[in-house]
């Protein structure tokens, strides 16, 4: 499915709904598949023994995935996550960026399902994978 909202519209949505956590999780491209994201880890983030916490890099899946769906959907605001799994592969490096590829394999009128690769800047492999579902409200119904 190609995208219906393109990466500023699709900002603005995100800096606009959720202001919380906007300033921390840059949109860095629609993709062919889905988003890409990118995290600047401060020290909020961290756990003992300096490395990334597992419900830091959660959430950088999370809202990649959730962007990947709206771009989609268009401004869906109750687009929600119904199931979720993330494998930690490696440890990731505190000091450099956070990023995250999400891929939609099914986009449903109901769920959409599909994946996320968590990456640390400047280093081999990928340091996580997440696998999402999203449920979707009713289209026609934009409660955005």
């Amino acid at each position: 499915m190609r995208p219906v909202m393109d990466e500023a519209a699709l900002a603005a949505f995100y800096a606009e709904r959720f202001p919380q956590a906007a300033g921390e999780m840059e949109l860095a491209a629609i993709t062919d598949e889905g988003a890409r994201m990118r995290m600047r880890p401060a020290t909020r983030h961290l756990r003992p023994g300096g490395t990334l916490s597992g419900p830091a890099m959660f959430g950088l899946a999370d809202v990649c995935f959730y962007l990947a769906v709206l771009s989609r959907i268009g401004p869906e605001a109750l687009a929600v996550t119904v199931s979720s799994a993330i494998d930690f592969m490696r440890r990731p490096q505190a000091e450099a960026p956070l990023l995250a590829e999400a891929r939609l394999l099914k986009l449903g009128r109901r769920l959409a399902v599909g994946d996320v690769l968590l990456t640390s800047a400047g280093a081999a492999g990928p340091v996580a994978r997440a696998s999402m579902t999203y449920a979707l409200p009713p289209r026609g119904e934009n409660m955005g």
